[in-house]
């Protein structure tokens, strides 16, 4: 079963709802934080990215970071900016990209369920970043932001969306400057509330589409609280942590694709040799971007041309893990043939999401780096039949948008 909770979010006052809102913590590094928060006081980035704030910090995990993520928000609470529910609720959100929609729930999820893997994950994550997180969170007294979750579609749980979204009036309506369109209802009919809290205790397990360090340091923050509260009987706020969560049939997974620093000693020619021996088809596609078409089809671009690689049946294994294309390039390609043993820790790779285009790779290959591989999306079933299998993706192996906005809700552990 999987617990999901409501809560007495933090948000915005309406009138502010549109300046506060922000990408997530994760999509930026500090300088364009900074420029997007640039004359807008209210942005979210002054809380989630609050090393803004700190000019003279060039540390991003110095413990003054945190304090001063703590300090806006207080301030914003004082100020009025931020509002705090009265009662608790769940919410039901709404994302639209370029006309596709994806609506979910908004609520709290237990920290023993992803301790047992109710909530399944599908990557590693890092210490540092789990660190940062946890710091976070914990002097903030808060989860600031949600891990965005996914389920097996539920016809019943779709109907009372449905419901709500017909039934009521939003409480925010907003497009942000990416052209994401954000609208937010409150579910407060204890009824309603019930019959989706109920519902969703006959769903068998949760998923990790996005979050994986914020759930792996929210439960970390939890387990903390729990040590320092002996006497805690398992309701208190610390034992779940903030979630948005969507059925799987709204999502879509973009490609996440790779960038390497040189050819590792090769000639073009010699590597071109190499990639067929290893057993791809190699036709050469020009100057025009080439996308990939289907699974196990890869465009790669050198020197100025795109080619399409085609993995021959051979090298595909019957394998949950190994048939994915970003480990078929990797076992085939960037560990043998360029020596990229770990591409978790080796520097002379880099990942670019799909989002921003391959344009994206013929620039970074033209300028800090050798060559761009682009593969086709993961799709969302794949995530879920790995996670059912207790296995690990490749690192970057999906790249999900829209994200979700930061700054709409948070949720205070006490």
């Amino acid at each position: 079963m999987a617990t999901v909770r409501p809560f007495k979010a933090i948000r915005p006052a309406k009138k502010y709802a549109d300046k506060v809102v922000s990408l997530p913590y994760d999509v930026m590094n500090r300088k364009e934080a900074a420029e997007m928060a640039e004359s807008n006081p209210y942005s979210f980035l002054h809380i989630c990215r609050s090393e803004i704030d700190l000019p003279g910090e060039e540390d991003p995990y110095d413990i003054a970071v945190y304090e001063k993520a703590k300090e806006n928000i207080e301030k914003n609470l004082n100020e009025g900016i931020f509002v705090t529910e009265e009662r608790p609720a769940l919410y039901v959100y709404r994302e639209v990209m370029d006309g596709r929609v994806q609506t979910g729930i908004v609520g709290c999820v237990a920290v023993d369920e992803y301790q047992n893997n109710t909530i399944k994950k599908h990557e590693f994550t890092r210490v540092e970043k789990e660190q940062d997180r946890i710091n976070h969170f914990d002097i903030c007294d808060a989860d600031t932001e949600p891990v965005f979750l996914t389920y097996r579609d539920d016809k019943r749980i779709r109907t009372i969306v449905e419901g709500v979204v017909s039934g009521s009036d939003p409480v925010y309506d907003l497009t942000a400057s990416d052209g994401v369109r954000h609208t937010l209802w409150i579910v407060e009919d204890e009824n309603v509330i019930e019959n989706i809290t109920s519902l969703f205790k006959e769903i068998p397990a949760l998923y990790i589409a996005d979050g994986h360090h914020r759930s792996a340091s929210a439960c970390k923050v939890g387990l903390k609280r729990r040590e320092e509260n002996p006497g805690y009987t398992g309701d208190e706020e610390f034992n779940f942590f903030m979630a948005a969560i969507f059925p799987d049939n709204d999502l879509k997974i973009f490609d996440y694709n790779r960038v390497i620093k040189d050819l590792n000693g090769l000639s073009s020619d010699e590597f071109l040799e190499r990639i067929k021996d290893a057993g791809f088809h190699i036709e050469d596609k020009g100057h025009s971007i080439y996308h990939p078409e289907a699974k196990h089809v890869f465009s790669m671009y050198l020197e100025g041309k795109w080619y399409k690689l085609t993995a021959d049946s051979s090298i595909i294994p019957d394998h949950v893990i190994d048939s994915l294309d970003v480990a078929i390039i990797q076992n085939n390609i960037f560990g043998p043939i360029l020596g990229i043993k770990d591409p978790r820790t080796d520097k002379r790779i880099d990942f670019v999401g799909g989002i921003r285009g391959l344009e994206e790779l013929e620039k970074r290959a033209e300028s800090d780096m050798k060559i761009g591989f682009a593969v086709y999306p993961v799709d969302v079933s794949d995530l879920l039949k790995v996670s059912d299998n207790d296995m690990v993706m490749p690192p970057k192996s999906t790249w999900f948008e829209p994200k979700l906005a930061s700054g709409l809700f948070m949720h205070r552990l006490k």
